[in-house]
């Protein structure tokens, strides 16, 4: 039976991580769980909340014994409700600059993935 974090979907497994603000800025390397273990995913430096990653192989066996499904993993941003005063202030630094102003084609692409969720 798989990890209970993970939803089935087919052969496909699906799973909702949440990553701090910085590691979705600045990137690394994650661990997800699957069906037996965790996998490692390497998440690039200005990933974007609503992002989904495909790893492929990575999903239940296939009833027919022909491969595997994949495995996707729903990305998304924990943002902390309670900051310390150094915390605060640094946020409140970098909302100053420039570089944390949406660019008109990030709020393009927010809207056209927040349109097909309704197509």
């Amino acid at each position: 039976e798989p990890d209970s974090e993970l939803i089935r979907d087919e052969n496909d497994l699906i799973y909702n991580a949440l990553f701090s603000v910085p590691m979705l800025v600045n990137g690394g390397t994650a661990e997800i769980p699957s069906v037996d273990s965790k996998v490692k995913v390497k998440i690039e430096a200005g990933t974007q909340p609503g992002k989904v990653l495909r790893l492929k192989g990575k999903g239940l066996p296939s009833v027919n014994g022909y491969g595997n499904g994949d495995l996707l993993v729903n990305i998304g941003v924990y943002i902390p409700e309670h900051l310390s005063k150094e915390e605060k202030k640094i946020f409140e630094e970098l909302d100053k600059s420039e570089n944390m102003t949406p660019t008109e084609s990030a709020k393009r692409n927010f809207l056209s993935r927040f349109k097909s969720m309704f197509n």
